[in-house]
């Protein structure tokens, strides 16, 4: 697998990209005869459905690439060969007027395997479909182990095993995990398939969001969904250990396809027990040496699971001095880093952390968002900076010891939505930690906040978590009732404000 990613993108293939694409198919089709498709081949897919071909980039390199046409599936029948749905390989059987998207090919290159990237292409053609109003995805699906069980079961049989994980089919395993149903065994369908013995699988995945073409408009919102991590403190060995806890998190909300995972503030403190015998701004000193790693290793996951990580936050020394900051991982490999700006007394008093000096909204692929780390969402100016920047998600990484600090940044973080119009995601660790000094107890109860109007929740309260209960709390939040009640809200925070009376401005 690759390590140093700095860069993942999804690009439409272009002509130019013909040689790398081809050394790729040879490599990952070395055992076919004929193992890539010729540059007129291309072209033509190119020319005829531009938007179906596909390419992932890692640091400018190819990794991975997902090839598409269009097709009117009632003229198809379900035991049509590849041969044959292709045309015999011209893509003549593409239709711009088609009503479904047949998969023509998908491929990863080997060193970037375990990055996930094929669930990436396919989530694109998923996404496609929704924005074309297409029925769905349609493709013959390879069972490249069946050779090894075909003198004691039938497809079918063999089929029913790796559904129920008795046997294990890479191919057939990814689709399934993927929402894709078998809907029927072809024989015959790809010529020279020795290892599926020329069976395959005819897999569908049904678009819910297909609408009958109408000559009537139609308004889809967006919609964004948070995943929000209670963490609960406990001993851990290593920092191998505590990341195996985190991708545990990560990797169930994205199976629940989360756009974001939120993690609380200081949740590496379990860290900090093999230095307690030191004294408290010499562990966390110590703790802040695992920052740069973790960053890296949260970096890694937020490519692999295809979702944006608000990392929580970790001390973090910077030319001798020490501060509370938090990173966004991007899905796209990139990072933005946050810094706490106003630090607790008790920060002050037993560490030495340092405040911060800049803040900013953040651009993601679902829109702007707002990272303020606890006591920071205690002031008002700094949300209200944030959403003059075009801030719709505000995340609030916390970290709370009693019920009544808990509370303080639970009051404001819903005083801030109200006030700046828009949703706000507080996320906090429960348990304890007997052996970490300063870090005794935790009291959460992580939430999603919305403004108050006819839009949202009464009591602007889209989602809660249980009390002091570890756990992952997941709600929808829908961009475009922002964007509604910003001009027709029942009343009109941001734009009603007396900027002839009062202004609140950056100074830095």
């Amino acid at each position: 697998m690759e390590n140093n990613i700095q860069n993942v993108e999804l690009q439409l293939l272009k002509f130019s990209d013909f040689e790398e694409i081809k050394a790729i198919m040879i490599e990952v089709y070395a055992s076919v005869s004929d193992p890539y498709w010729e540059k007129s081949q291309l072209e033509k897919l190119i020319s005829c459905f531009p938007d179906g071909q596909v390419v992932v980039k890692i640091n400018g390199e190819i990794a991975g690439c997902a090839l598409s046409i269009l097709i009117d599936a009632d003229l198809y029948n379900n035991t049509h060969s590849y041969k044959e749905i292709t045309g015999d390989y011209s893509f003549d059987t593409h239709s711009d007027s088609g009503d479904t998207l047949y998969g023509i090919d998908v491929f990863v290159k080997a060193k970037f395997r375990g990055l996930k990237l094929g669930r990436r292409l396919y989530e694109y053609r998923q996404q496609l479909c929704e924005t074309m109003n297409l029925k769905g995805i349609v493709f013959g699906g390879r069972i490249p182990n069946y050779h090894k069980y075909s003198n004691e079961l039938t497809p079918k049989q063999y089929i029913e095993q790796v559904k129920t994980k008795k046997i294990d089919d890479p191919v057939l395993n990814f689709h399934l995990s993927n929402d894709f149903q078998p809907i029927k065994v072809i024989k015959g369908y790809l010529e020279g398939d020795e290892a599926s013995e020329e069976y395959a699988v005819l897999l569908k995945w049904h678009n819910i969001y297909y609408e009958k073409p109408s000559k009537k408009a139609a308004y889809i919102k967006k919609s964004v969904r948070l995943g929000l991590v209670q963490w609960q403190m406990r001993p851990y060995d290593d920092l191998e250990s505590l990341m195996q806890q985190v991708e545990f998190f990560v990797d169930a909300l994205s199976a629940y396809k989360a756009d974001f995972a939120l993690f609380p503030e200081f949740f590496n403190a379990p860290l900090m027990a093999q230095y307690n015998h030191l004294g408290e701004p010499e562990a966390i000193r110590k703790l802040a040496e695992f920052t740069e790693v973790i960053v890296q290793d949260f970096s890694k996951l937020s490519v692999s699971y295809n979702i944006n990580i608000i990392t929580g936050s970790m001390p973090e020394m910077v030319d001798g001095s020490l501060y509370n900051v938090g990173y966004v991982c991007k899905r796209d490999g990139s990072t933005e880093r946050f810094e706490k700006l106003h630090v607790t007394p008790d920060e002050k008093k037993c560490w030495g952390i340092q405040g911060g000096n800049s803040f900013k909204a953040i651009d993601t692929d679902c829109g702007k968002i707002g990272v303020l780390i606890c006591y920071d969402v205690e002031f008002p100016e700094l949300p209200r900076l944030l959403a003059d920047e075009g801030m719709n998600i505000l995340f609030v990484p916390f970290l709370t010891d009693t019920q009544n600090g808990y509370s303080r940044v639970r009051y404001c973080a819903q005083a801030r939505a109200i006030e700046n119009e828009c949703y706000v995601a507080i996320a906090g660790s429960v348990g304890n930690l007997p052996k970490v000094d300063n870090m005794d107890i935790q009291y959460a109860k992580s939430m999603v906040f919305t403004p108050c109007d006819f839009a949202f929740p009464t009591e602007g309260i889209k989602s809660e978590a249980t009390p002091n209960t570890e756990m992952i709390l997941i709600a929808d939040v829908e961009i475009d009732q922002l964007n509604e009640l910003h001009s027709y809200g029942s009343v009109k925070n941001l734009k009603d404000r007396r900027k002839d009376l009062y202004e609140v401005r950056r100074k830095l």
